[in-house]
C-alpha cells in the first residue's frame, strides 16, 4: 500500500505530524518503537493544559487519538532504513517487511549519552536533570547543583539560580575565566573543584555527592546538559545534512521542517536545539502540515 506519508516516530512530535495529515484526509503510517526519550521522567511540566501530566500517559492517549482516523496506519516497531524510488520513499521494518509513501517525517528522537558516575542513570529525570523550565520548579530554593559537561555549563548554573541556591561542579575540570568567574559571582553561584565520585540518596532522589577524598555535600538536585546522538541513521543515510548542535548532531531544516533532501521532514529534538515536549509538538504541527501543503503544491512530476 501506498501512503501519502510514513512518519517515522511516535513520541510529541512524531504524533503531532500525524494527527494533522489526517486531518487533512490523507493516509499516514506511524512508525514508533515505543521508547521516547522523556519515558524516565514522571511528569511533563509547562505543556499547554497538561501540566504536571506523566508523559506516557499522554503519548499513550495522543497515539489512541490518531489512531481513531480512518486513514491512520499504526505500527509498532523499528524502522531500520530509507531509501528514495519513483514513488517517493520506502521505509525497511526491522524483522522484514516494507512500507512505502510519497513523504517522510523524521521523528525518532535523540538519546543522552550520560556521564559515567555511580547513582547518576538511575535518578536521570527524577533528580538528575537537564531542563530548569521541565522540572526546577519542584526543586525551587532546595540546594541544586549544575555539573560541567562543556563551556556551556557556566551559563547553565547562572541561569539555574533563579531556582536556588546553586553550585557548580568542575568535577575536575578547569577554572572558567575570569569572565565567566565573575559573571557566576554575580549570580551568586558556587564553584567546587573536585571530581564526583558518586551521587547518594534513598531510590531515586539525591541527597549527596561524594566528592573526591571521600568530602559530602548535600544537594537537592543535580543539572547537566549532557550529549545526546540520533536514535537512527536513517537521516544521514538519506543524505540529509546534519549540523552540529551544542551538544551533537541535529538535523539541519528550514522553517517548513523540510531536510535537504526533499520530500523528507524532520521533527523535534533531533532538528531543533533547544528541546523540549512542547517545542517537539510545535515543530510535528509545522511538520505536518507542511507535508500535506506540499502534497497539493508541488509541481507534478511528467
Amino acid at each position: 500500500m501506498q501512503h501519502d506519508a510514513i512518519v517515522i516516530g511516535g513520541s510529541f512530535a512524531g504524533l503531532s505530524a500525524a494527527i494533522h495529515i489526517a486531518r487533512a484526509r490523507r493516509s499516514v503510517c506511524v512508525i514508533d518503537s515505543g521508547s521516547p526519550r522523556n519515558r524516565f521522567a514522571e511528569a511533563s511540566h509547562g505543556f499547554f493544559g497538561q501540566d504536571g501530566a506523566n508523559p506516557q500517559a499522554m503519548i499513550t492517549a495522543s497515539r489512541q487519538a490518531v489512531a481513531r482516523y480512518p486513514t491512520v496506519r499504526m505500527i509498532s516497531g523499528v524502522a531500520t532504513g530509507a531509501r528514495a524510488v519513483a514513488s517517493g520513499f520506502e521505509v525497511a521494518l526491522a524483522g522484514g517487511g516494507m512500507v512505502a509513501a510519497a513523504k517522510l517525517v523524521l521523528a525518532f528522537g535523540i538519546s543522552d549519552i550520560l556521564p559515567d558516575l555511580p547513582g547518576l542513570a538511575e535518578r536521570w529525570g527524577r533528580s538528575v536533570l537537564h531542563c530548569p523550565y521541565c522540572h526546577g520548579f519542584e526543586y525551587g530554593g532546595g540546594r541544586l547543583g549544575v555539573m560541567w559537561t562543556a563551556p556551556m555549563s557556566v551559563h547553565q548554573a547562572a541561569l539555574i539560580a533563579d531556582w536556588g541556591p546553586t553550585t557548580l561542579y568542575l568535577n575536575g575540570n578547569d577554572l572558567p575565566d575570569q569572565a565567566a568567574r565573575t559573571m557566576l559571582d554575580r549570580r551568586g553561584v558556587a564553584i567546587e573543584p573536585a571530581p564526583i565520585r558518586s551521587l547518594q540518596g534513598g531510590n531515586d532522589s539525591l541527597s549527596s555527592l561524594l566528592l573526591d577524598g571521600g568530602r559530602s555535600v548535600a544537594i537537592d538536585a543535580l543539572f547537566l546538559a549532557p550529549r545526546s546522538r540520533l536514535n537512527s541513521p536513517i537521516a544521514e543515510k538519506l543524505g540529509c545534512a546534519l549540523d552540529d548542535g551544542p551538544f551533537g548532531k541535529v538535523i539541519h531544516t528550514d522553517a517548513a521542517k523540510l531536510t535537504t533532501v526533499p520530500g523528507v521532514y524532520a521533527a523535534g529534538d533531533i532538528a531543533r536545539v533547544p528541546h523540549n515536549a512542547s517545542w517537539a509538538a510545535a515543530d510535528g504541527v509545522t511538520a505536518g502540515i507542511s507535508l500535506h501543503q506540499s502534497l497539493v503544491f508541488e509541481p507534478l512530476a511528467v
